[in-house]
C-alpha cells in the first residue's frame, strides 16, 4: 500500500482584520470549515502576533496523488472565494 502526502503553505493576507482578536476568529472559522469539509490537517504555521498576516499549512494524505492534488486545488479555491482573505502566495512542500 502507497501513502501519497501533499503539503502546502499558503500566506494569506486578512481583509477584515484589524486586531489579533479579529484575525483568530477569521483563521478559526477558515481553519474549522477546512477540516471539515475537506477533512485535512491545517493550522498557523507563522505570522502568530501579526493580526493581518497569517501563513496556513496544510496537509493531505491518500493512496492517490490525483486525489491530493484534486483536494489541494479546492481547497485554493474554497479559501481564494472567502471575501475576508486575499493569498499572497502558495508554497508546495511535498
Amino acid at each position: 500500500m502507497i501513502i501519497v502526502i501533499k503539503a502546502i503553505e499558503i500566506e494569506l493576507f486578512l481583509l477584515d482584520a484589524y486586531s489579533l482578536k479579529d484575525k483568530r476568529s477569521i483563521i478559526k472559522s477558515i481553519t474549522q470549515r477546512i477540516k471539515q469539509k475537506f477533512n485535512v490537517s491545517i493550522c498557523e504555521t507563522k505570522d502568530h502576533e501579526i493580526w493581518n498576516k497569517s501563513t496556513l499549512g496544510i496537509a493531505c494524505a491518500s493512496n492517490s496523488s490525483s486525489y491530493c492534488d484534486k483536494i489541494i486545488t479546492q481547497i485554493i479555491n474554497f479559501i481564494d472565494f472567502d471575501n475576508r482573505l486575499e493569498i499572497v502566495t502558495i508554497r508546495t512542500i511535498l
